[in-house]
């Protein structure tokens, strides 16, 4: 029965991934188009946090980070995204502050400061205790 459940998690694993790469398509296409905050909503959307399969987490997070990394105007960010992505966005956030890569940690932090700012120490908390990952 176990490998059941694993065959179910693994054809769930490839509708995700699928998904996700039609996501990915859409975001850059509105990152050419400087839609910068609206590729970030569509890279948050239908984040597959309760998923265990670290493929979909991975390629959800490459897709994310292409979506961060494009944001220049961060308070104009944080003026036009809805606060239900903002618990959504720290998480990620912290997950690129562990890549240990230099351009991502120092955009995760700037974000990270005015997120922060805006949601308060509430948004880390919930992140840092949720136990769906990115």
């Amino acid at each position: 029965m176990a490998g059941a459940a694993a065959f179910v998690e693994a054809d769930n694993a490839e509708e995700i991934i699928a998904r996700i790469e039609t996501k990915s398509q859409k975001i850059e296409s509105l990152l050419k188009q400087y839609k910068h905050v609206e590729a970030l909503k569509t890279a948050l959307d239908d984040s597959p946090l309760t998923t265990h399969d670290e493929r979909c987490k991975s390629a959800n997070w490459i897709v994310v980070h292409r979506a961060i990394m494009a944001i220049k105007d961060i308070d104009g960010m944080l003026n036009s995204l809805a606060a239900e992505y903002y618990d959504i966005l720290m998480k990620y956030l912290y997950r690129g502050l562990s890549t240990g890569d230099e351009p991502t940690c120092e955009q995760c932090l700037m974000i990270h400061e005015k997120l922060t700012e805006r949601a308060g120490l509430g948004c880390i908390l919930r992140c840092l205790s949720d136990t769906n990952t990115v």
